[in-house]
């Protein structure tokens, strides 16, 4: 069987033969892994199932003193954070969109690796990326505080501005789905360490009716749909597969309960992640991650379950600590007796 055979079990609820995995990085444990490898390319010696394609949050201008200018107008500070930055204006200073023009949703950048990407590793899951895919494109354009306040203040602004950029994204789709694909990943933080951002009745009555727009797009070319939320968001779960929700990234164990989570919503959602990047990885030992990514192996045993750090590993966590989960995954039998699979593991 091929990675891209197993994912798509794991994504049916069915038992695939071990535990499939994906593993992201930021900018500088990224580098170290490179360095490590040998490679410009950790998709390979990582093992990696799950094959990334497009551009998940746009594309940036360089501009001076760390800043970037994405292709909605809004400009970065990426000082800090190297990998995405921090919004640093609004572009959307009233609540109208008079005067602002989207950018182009097809614009040929936004799927110039997918055919090379493919060609190299047909092997892998083929999952389109589309990243800030409502929420937080609208708060970005907007300012997080002026955005919040339009679903009291400006409603109909707030719907206008959420429906603009849903039309834009299946326009994203549309175009993606000419491609040989197999799901569309749409990032959309919504939660915070405790509930949501924005509350259940809000999100319900301005969120959910575009994501279901949007994941319709999806599910109706026979794809999967896969999302990202950060934050303790497990109340959302029901509606969320109602929408057609196949996949949950990033599956936090400090805001949820992720052993009962997996076991209650068996055969109806799939789960990646689950490896804590706030306690486990920067502040355990070798030991403990290994006893931790042996549990979570063992615990997704069932069907459901795509192993993964709860985020993109930062460069808080120590080398050997990354080098540990990557070799328990890559140990895992199932995976070792599967022809063409075989890999030494780091």
């Amino acid at each position: 069987m091929t990675k891209r055979e197993i994912i798509r079990l794991t994504l049916e609820g069915k038992t695939p033969p071990y535990i499939p995995w994906s593993f992201k990085f930021t900018k500088e444990p990224a580098e170290w892994l490179c360095k490590y490898f040998g490679v410009q390319d950790l998709d390979i010696p990582l093992g990696n199932h799950l094959l990334n394609l497009g551009s998940d949050i746009g594309f940036f201008d360089e501009l001076p003193h760390s800043r970037f200018r994405d292709v909605f107008g809004v400009t970065w500070d990426r000082s800090v954070d190297k990998d995405i930055g921090v919004p640093v204006d609004s572009v959307l200073h009233n609540p109208t969109l008079s005067g602002y023009q989207f950018p182009d949703p097809s614009d040929p950048r936004f799927f110039s690796n997918i055919e090379s990407e493919i060609s190299a590793k047909p092997e892998l899951f083929r999952v389109f990326q589309i990243g800030f895919s409502l929420f937080e494109r609208a708060w970005t354009l907007r300012g997080m505080e002026d955005f919040l306040m339009d679903f009291y203040l400006n409603p109909d602004f707030a719907r206008e501005l959420l429906s603009r950029i849903t039309d834009y994204n299946i326009t994203q789709i549309r175009k993606a789905l000419t491609y040989e694909i197999d799901a569309v990943y749409f990032g959309d933080d919504w939660g915070q360490q405790n509930g949501l951002i924005m509350g259940y009745e809000l999100w319900k009555e301005f969120i959910l009716p575009q994501i279901k727009r949007m994941y319709d797009e999806v599910r109706k070319a026979g794809k999967f749909v896969m999302i990202h939320s950060c934050g303790d968001v497990d109340e959302l779960f029901p509606d969320l597969i109602k929408a057609g929700v196949n996949c949950f990234n990033p599956f936090q164990p400090e805001v949820m309960d992720v052993d009962a989570i997996l076991s209650e919503y068996q055969n109806r959602l799939c789960f990646h992640g689950g490896l804590s990047i706030q306690k486990i990885l920067p502040f355990g030992t070798r030991d403990e991650v290994i006893q931790e990514t042996e549990r979570l192996l063992k615990l997704g045993k069932a069907g459901g379950f795509i192993l993964s750090p709860s985020h993109s590993v930062e460069s808080d966590t120590p080398f050997e600590n990354i080098l540990a989960f990557i070799e328990i995954a890559q140990k895992q039998q199932g995976y070792l007796n599967i022809t063409g699979l075989e890999q030494s593991p780091p």
